[in-house]
């Protein structure tokens, strides 16, 4: 069989065989239509994220303590009872203690009760992510604003704005938070702008807690922002007329988004152990209002008769703290180019 003949662009005849593969020496353009497509920072980092097992273990379980937040009254209405309701039925009223084995556990009361008053565990814990969870994110969001805004024009401004700033910084992160809470909150008026009772405490916590915070934050922003300030595309804005403002907020501040998110992600576990050191020590959110260190403090007088009582919050703290600081550890080596464990 004749082989059919192909005129090259040199004019010279060459056989191919129907249905054969090309010649080793013929270029593939197969991939010729493909698209080069580029990735973002932004991409890049996600691609980075979903590799770090840790890390999307720590965002489940955050995502899951937020909903659980979000929907306590209908997760407390379907598996528990009112947090405040007590139920001395389930009270020995000899001793106190719960009556049955590991504090009461029951199909009705799923994490047992509380001694000497017989309210639901369960629906406590539930209800107190909502105290940790709130506190913590809006002190976080607090500092991080406040943080960011002088540490931002500490760095770039320079000069003696700088020194005072910085000088500043240093004075707060002397100051004894935790004293200075407890005498603010012991001197608090029931009723405060419109919030009375828990709500006051709540503010209070957000807001010392927040104050105290945004230190830290400024000092990272300043030192980014003094190594940010000498960059090329800074100096071509500056030498097209561009203002100090829309310097600061269109080079600058995209360009510090990673690391002040990564601070943000470490900052809410320290809240949380905060503001539940906080309640331990009486200065929390005030009863009947559930707090996990406040339940820590209520479980001292009871642990020997009732170690469940002190394990169940002391667990609930533990597992929130870890997986926001797995969940802050894999954002970090996310959004750091040259991060590797």
């Amino acid at each position: 069989m004749t082989a059919p003949l192909h005129e090259t662009s040199a004019g010279e005849a060459t056989a191919t065989v129907d249905g054969a593969p090309d010649a080793p020496g013929t270029p593939d353009n197969s991939g010729a239509s493909k698209a080069i497509e580029g990735r973002s920072p932004w991409k890049i980092a996600w691609t980075r994220l979903k590799r770090d097992k840790l890390a999307l273990a720590g965002a489940f379980v955050v995502v899951f303590l937020i909903l659980v937040a979000i929907f306590a009254p209908v997760i407390v209405g379907l598996l528990g009872h009112p947090p405040d309701e007590f139920h001395e039925d389930q009270i020995d009223p000899l001793f106190g203690t719960p009556i049955g084995s590991w504090g009461g556990v029951s199909s009705d009361f799923l994490f047992g009760v509380e001694p000497v008053n017989g309210r639901d565990v369960f629906s406590r814990i539930v209800y107190g992510a909502r105290i940790s969870l709130l506190v913590a994110f809006l002190a976080a969001v607090f500092a991080v604003f406040l943080g960011t805004v002088l540490g931002v024009i500490a760095g770039y401004f320079g000069g003696w704005v700088d020194a005072a700033l910085s000088r500043v910084m240093d004075v707060m992160l002397a100051f004894p938070q935790l004293l200075f809470t407890i005498a603010l909150v012991s001197v608090l008026p029931n009723e405060f702008l419109g919030l009375d009772g828990s709500g006051v405490r709540i503010a209070a916590l957000v807001l010392v807690i927040g104050f105290f915070g945004w230190p830290y934050v400024g000092r990272i922003v300043r030192g980014q922002t003094l190594s940010l300030r000498n960059r090329e595309y800074v100096e071509a804005a500056q030498s097209l007329g561009a203002g100090r403002f829309y310097i600061l907020r269109r080079e600058l501040l995209p360009n510090l988004l990673a690391p002040i998110m990564v601070y943000a992600t470490l900052m809410i576990p320290t809240n949380i152990l905060t503001e539940a050191a906080l309640s331990f020590l009486g200065a929390g959110v005030k009863p009947p209002t559930a707090s996990w260190g406040q339940m820590l403090s209520t479980a001292i007088t009871t642990y020997e008769s009732d170690p469940l009582f002190m394990v169940i919050p002391g667990l609930a703290i533990f597992i929130t703290v870890l997986a926001f600081n797995l969940f802050g550890d894999g954002v970090r080596d996310a959004l750091d180019p040259k991060g590797s464990r």
